[in-house]
């Protein structure tokens, strides 16, 4: 917090180095509340006050007033909403606590209070350290694990309290069972709750009842108080024997905003023992009113049952006949079936026979008339015939004036009217001219009926007259 000048700028003076304050000046009572607070602020650093809370109040601006007292003198407080929302519990009247507070000077009224900046219950320091460091250490081994938490049964035969038979929990407890679920058994395992000793005897309740199965489910429960009171169940031996119980554990201890180690072993907990109490009984008007509907539901369900058993033998009774009458029906179907054989055996044979005379019937609809062509292509095969022979006879008699013209022209006619061909017997060709005579030249003769080959001796000049 900065500290403020005892004088405001221009007012009274400067203060001189003897006297904060000038004797012959009259100082406003602002100025000298101010004084004070800037010295107070100055010599008294944050310290932890410890007292008895009384007067709290909550303003709707959440700051928190109140005074902490002991014996010999008491002082007012205030905690403004900053700080005040980060507390870990609201204090109550008569609670013994520690703050942490920086001395000031409420200027407007000239009050002495104490600005609050933390709050713990007292002697809560040591213990709140233990208290984390034991929850750390066990949570770390897997006590406090989800997967290991119980479900509570639905509907227990007998409830088990571990409590001691003085506390005002235990009363609340059988008040509730008794209000909610009467018809179930419940049994106290005393044991205390505070003081020393008391942690070791409630885990040893708790084993004693895991031993006597007599049980369901078990409460482990006592009221609200401070953390010295309920220490008993932030010992390592509660919470160890809570983890190894066999019956589901349910944790009632405190108020609802006090949380202890067995808290965090239990299976389920509760915010106080009367609602550790609720968690485990089923509500007698809620089983009443759910066995009345399922009383209804069976006697609707039964009734539906015995119509349909009631339908189904009307409905045997109506097929169940006599053995003549049976026969007499079994032989009516059996004379309708041969029916029906026969009608189905004939039927594709008409089916068939039908479906002939439709295609024999369209095929002579559309089936050609051939006399015409037929004499129309006698008429033309006459008329063929009659060209062929035209044409043989035309051709033949020109074959004949070919041949008549063939034969005057004819080589071998020639031949016969004295004439003989020369041939080269080198060459294969006729000699044509003279000039390819040739003396010892070889030559075929060729005359009317034969030939010769002969070889030129001499060969005479040609004459110009005649032969």
């Amino acid at each position: 917090m900065q500290s403020r000048p005892p004088f405001p700028p221009g007012g009274g003076g400067a203060p001189s180095s003897a006297s904060p304050f000038d004797a012959d000046v009259a100082v406003p009572v602002s100025v000298l509340n101010r004084a004070i607070g800037t010295m107070l602020e100055r010599s008294f650093p944050l310290v932890w006050v410890a007292g008895e809370v009384s007067n709290f109040t909550r303003a709707a601006s959440g700051h928190w007033y109140f005074s902490i007292k002991d014996a010999g003198a008491q002082m007012r407080c205030v905690m403004f909403r900053g700080r005040a929302q980060h507390a870990e519990f609201t204090p109550r009247e008569g609670d013994k606590i520690e703050v942490r507070a920086l001395v000031t000077m409420y200027e407007p009224r000239g009050e002495l209070q104490l600005n609050v900046e933390a709050v713990r219950r007292t002697g809560t320091g040591r213990l709140y350290e233990q208290f984390l460091k034991l929850k750390a250490q066990l949570e770390a081994q897997g006590l406090f694990a989800p997967e290991r938490k119980r479900p509570l049964p639905t509907h227990p035969r007998a409830i088990g309290v571990v409590t001691s038979l003085q506390a005002a929990a235990l009363r609340d407890v059988l008040t509730t069972l008794a209000r909610r679920a009467p018809h179930v058994a419940v049994i106290v395992y005393p044991a205390p709750v505070q003081g020393a000793g008391a942690a070791e005897k409630v885990a040893a309740m708790i084993e004693t009842a895991n031993a006597r199965r007599e049980v369901d489910v078990l409460i482990v429960c006592r009221g609200g108080g401070s953390i010295e009171d309920l220490w008993s169940f932030n010992e390592e031996g509660v919470a160890r024997a809570i983890a190894e119980s066999a019956l589901p554990v349910v944790s009632g201890v405190g108020h609802e905003t006090d949380f202890t180690i067995a808290d965090f072993a239990a299976d389920v907990r509760a915010p106080t023992p009367t609602g550790a109490a609720e968690l485990v009984s089923p509500q007698r008007t809620l089983l009443l009113r759910e066995l009345d509907h399922r009383t209804t539901a069976l006697a609707r369900g039964f009734g539906r049952l015995m119509e349909r058993r009631a339908q189904q033998l009307d409905w045997l009774a109506r097929r169940l006949v006599s053995p003549a009458e049976r026969l007499r029906r079994q032989r009516t179907h059996l004379q309708q079936l041969r029916a029906r054989l026969a009608s189905a055996g004939g039927r594709p044979l008409r089916d068939a026979q039908a479906r002939f005379a439709l295609v024999r019937l369209s095929w002579q609809r559309w089936r050609p008339d051939l006399a015409a062509p037929r004499a129309a292509l006698a008429g033309l095969s006459r008329r063929l015939d009659a060209g062929l022979d035209r044409q043989g006879e035309r051709r033949t008699a020109q074959v004949g004036t070919l041949a008549a013209r063939l034969e005057v022209l004819s080589p071998q006619r020639t031949l016969e009217r004295g004439y003989a061909a020369l041939i080269d017997a080198q060459t294969g060709r006729a000699v044509r001219s003279p000039s390819a005579l040739k003396r010892e030249k070889r030559l075929t003769v060729h005359v009317a009926e034969g030939s010769a080959d002969v070889t030129l001796k001499d060969v005479q000049p040609r004459l110009t007259d005649g032969f």
